[in-house]
């Protein structure tokens, strides 16, 4: 029974990461195998010291307030994205495509991942106050990390190229933020 708690909550805790990867296909800002592979990395990680420090902190820390914190964090990024379309000259996601390249770099991705890391946080948290086994937990949340970013990524370049890529900004910031807003509720 625990394996399918470890694969559900893998699933669960990456939704963001379709979602945002999605966004930025539809921007057809690439995410390379590396930079890939480094936002998953962040999310184990985040993952396994969250579980330790939780097995602890679960008394003192809510759950629900770090989720909270979290998705407020999406909602932000999304609101900054719409906004940016405003005022910026080519309409592009610039939150963490730095140089505007369309192609997000290692050190962008670290950032990236640094904030997709936040449900991991939440969730590892709640798991460090359950008996659900770490190293298969934190295997759990990278390999579905590296999945959803890899499959968004690739679907939202190919919507690229049909009518939503025209209203593509403003597409991936309402959808950070109704993620935000679906993350705050879950």
């Amino acid at each position: 029974m625990q394996w399918i708690t470890i694969i559900l909550l893998g699933i669960a805790v990456n939704l963001d990461n379709l979602g945002i990867s999605l966004a930025y296909g539809i921007k057809r800002i690439k995410i390379p195998f590396i930079s890939n592979a480094a936002i998953a990395l962040l999310s184990m990680l985040v993952t396994y010291v969250a579980i330790t420090i939780g097995e602890a902190l679960i008394d003192y820390i809510s759950v629900y307030l770090a989720n909270l914190l979290g998705s407020l964090l999406l909602c932000v990024i999304g609101a900054w994205t719409l906004l940016s379309k405003r005022f910026a000259k080519a309409g592009r996601i610039k939150s963490f495509d730095k140089d505007q390249n369309s192609i997000l770099s290692l050190k962008e991705a670290i950032l990236l991942g640094f904030v997709l890391s936040a449900n991991c946080l939440a969730t590892g948290i709640a798991i460090g106050a359950n008996d659900i086994t770490t190293i298969w937990m934190v295997i759990s949340i990278g390999a579905f990390s590296f999945i959803t970013v890899a499959i968004g990524s690739h679907f939202g370049i190919l919507l690229a190229k049909s009518f939503i890529g025209r209203y593509s900004t403003a597409i991936a910031g309402w959808l950070l933020i109704v993620i935000g807003i679906f993350e705050i509720f879950i």
